[in-house]
Formats: C-alpha cells, structure tokens, sequence
C-alpha cells in the first residue's frame, strides 16, 4: 500500500499543472458544488477581499490546489514554521484538506466553496505530549483576529459539552470584532455522541453534517440543540499535503464548506455585521419535515443562493445566543464541569484518490480457491455418509428388500 500511494501522488504531480483530464476528474469528485448551489451562487459571489483563518494542523500552502490562497499565518504549537504553512502534530494532514474545502482555487483541481477568499494559517498540533491545545487555539482565535480573519474555521471538538475560561476571552474578542466563528459539531464514528465545544459555545455557527441523500449522517454527525446548520460530510475530496488528493468523512469537513459560505456572503455585502450574516446563513437555510428547529438538521440544510439573495430582515443580536450572557449567567457553575483533559483533534482518516487507478473487475466466484473449500468439505462428508451407510447397514435391509415390505 504505501509503494501504490508515492506512486499515485507522483503521478499526480507530474501532470497536475497541465492535464485538463485531472482537473475535471478531481471536480467530479465535489457533488456538493452543484447539488447544493455553490456553483450558481459564484455568479452573485466567490468571496473576494475576505481572509478565512483556518485553525488547525497548518496548511501545506505548495500544494496545487492552493497556491496563491495562503496570505499569512502563524505557529501557535513550537513546531511548525513561522507562517503557519507547516503540517504539524498528528493528522497533520488535516488542515490542508479544510484549507482546500473552504478555498481551493478555481484554476487548479480543487474548487473551494469561496474560490477567491484569502486564508490564514494558525497551525495548531493535537496528540503532542506537553502541549496545551486549549491555548493554542485561544492564542490562535486571537491572532486571527488582529490578522483580519473575518471568518474563523474551527474543524476540531473537546468531545464535551464544556470548554476553559481561557476560551471566554478569545472568543468574546472575535465576537466584539463582528467576525463569524464557524465549527464542526462531530461524529459519531469519533465517539462524539452530542456536539461538543467549541460547536456548544454560545454565537459559534455550529455545522453538523449529512450523506449523500442528504440526510443527517449516521457516522459523520451527531445530534444537539446548537447545531446551526447541515451540511455535505461523506465523500468528501480535498487537498493533502504532498500534492495527492483524498477522500474523507466528517464534519470537519461540513465546517470549510460553511465557512466558504459566509465568506460569499461577506464579501457581497461587505457593510453586514456578523450577527446578520449568521442570520443569513440559517434563515435561508432548506427545512424538509421541520418547521423551525430539528436536533439533527439544525435551522436546516445550507443554501447559498438563498443566503446571498434572500430578502432576509435583519437582526440585533446573533441569533445563536450570547457568550457575554452565557460567562454571566453560568461560568461560575460551568468551572466545575471542565475537563482539560477531553480535548482531542480530528480523527478522520482520508483514503487516496487518484484517478489513474481504474478498479479491476472482480473475478468470478469460482476462480478463488476459498470459494471451493466449504464445497469440497460439503461433499467429502456426502461420500463418507454414503461410504458408512453401505458399510454398516444390516443385512436384510436392501433398497430392494425394503420396497417389498
């Protein structure tokens, strides 16, 4: 397996910067552009002139997919480069698969949700012995902040309801600086059986997600009375690092195509405050079987046409609550429930993608010997039954004999 992936991604990057076919198979890949409407709404928007902070693993910025996209960044883990463009910790992948969900460029073989917004990079390492990952996100959101991030992509969870006080501080500071906080609410397969923080903090714009018939994801989602919205999480393609392409499940990558989304939408109406971009986002949102809220769509499932088009009234608060509220009313009470131990990073596991690599037929049944042995067992114990029957039975007692009784 592992000759087969070097040799899948040397294929790709030998051609990668030429080859039409490759562009169009890997686009092929991202249903989700034109089921959900994202390609008939880059004709309203594509994000332009708005800068997303991707918190996470750190973006391989060399890939093709997103050169050019990366404008800055930062190393919040003492690991990775300066600029943030360094993968670090496990799943170090992670990152540059969000990046290239939220804004790959149109030109390459990746399509991001906002195909000209900016990125920032804040890496970010999960699993490293030593290092406090509450801080470095907290330090990250804050970072973001004063680096003009104006959406916040936070593809992670504690796998618990609660979150530090250090997390107060950090995300009041991107509230009070009108910039959306958008996060994954989890899965399932993870182990995550309600959304977890920071999908649960008060103002985040929480994505759960769903499969291909565009149901909540057994697997790839869970359920909560925050989620926000729903969007695409199976069969995801993206960007790795190294210049392959992977598929991948989760909400982790649902959360890029949201952020995506409030990119368009900040960048079509770059005076709207943060609270009624949030307002957009679920008010225009696709509710089947529900009138205003369901545990496991949220405020439904994301549209973008209707997000930018919408006549959509506007609002004075963000409608998914208040953190300032929240510390008042209950961060006494909450410190008693806070684990610093629960936090854990994405667990998705992508598989390759490549495009060369046509699957062979499979063989006929008969042409596999493990097909073969429980008939020959079924047989041999016919002949030994028929061998004993003729051997030990009585005298007398002929098929002939016994049709004459």
């Amino acid at each position: 397996m592992r000759k087969i992936a070097i040799l899948a991604a040397a294929l790709l990057l030998s051609i990668s910067a030429s080859s039409a076919v490759l562009a169009d198979s890997v686009r092929e890949q991202q249903y989700w552009l034109d089921d959900y409407g994202f390609a008939s709404a880059w004709e309203s928007s594509q994000g332009e002139g708005v800068k997303i902070a991707i918190i996470d693993t750190g973006i391989d910025s060399t890939h093709p997919a997103l050169q050019g996209v990366v404008v800055g960044g930062t190393d919040m883990s003492g690991l990775g480069s300066s600029d943030g463009q360094t993968p670090v910790g496990s799943n170090s992948y992670h990152g540059t698969m969000v990046a290239s969900i939220a804004a790959g460029r149109g030109e390459s073989e990746i399509i991001g949700a906002a195909p000209k917004a900016e990125l920032l990079s804040v890496s970010i390492a999960f699993g490293v012995e030593g290092l406090d990952t509450d801080s470095q996100i907290a330090n990250g959101i804050i970072w973001a902040v004063d680096n003009g991030a104006k959406v916040i992509n936070l593809s992670l969870t504690r796998n618990s309801v609660a979150w530090p006080e250090s997390w107060d501080e950090a995300f009041l500071y991107a509230f009070e600086n009108d910039v959306v906080i958008v996060a994954a609410a989890g899965n399932r397969a993870d182990g995550t059986e309600e959304v977890s923080a920071p999908a649960t903090i008060p103002g985040v714009l929480s994505v759960a997600g769903l499969d291909r018939n565009g149901v909540p994801s057994q697997d790839f989602s869970t359920d909560g009375l925050t989620i926000g919205v729903t969007a695409p999480a199976e069969d995801l393609i993206g960007a790795f690092p190294g210049g392959e392409y992977r598929m991948w499940s989760g909400t982790s990558g649902a959360t890029p195509i949201v952020s995506g989304m409030v990119a368009l939408i900040r960048s079509m109406y770059p005076e709207m405050d943060a609270s009624n971009v949030v307002n957009r986002v679920i008010s225009s949102a696709t509710r089947d079987g529900f009138e205003v809220y369901s545990t496991s769509y949220g405020h439904g499932v994301i549209n973008p046409n209707q997000a930018l088009l919408a006549e959509i009234p506007s609002v004075s608060s963000n409608p998914l609550g208040s953190l300032a509220q929240w510390i008042e009313l209950y961060r006494a009470s909450a410190e008693a429930e806070i684990d610093p131990g629960q936090l854990v990073g994405p667990v998705e596991d992508p598989t390759p993608f490549t495009v060369f690599e046509q699957p062979e037929p499979p063989l006929p049944w008969y042409a596999d010997i493990s097909n073969w042995l429980p008939l020959a067992g079924y047989a041999g114990l016919g002949l030994l039954a028929t061998f004993l029957y003729f051997a030990f039975r009585p005298a007398g007692h002929s098929p002939e004999e016994e049709k004459r009784k």
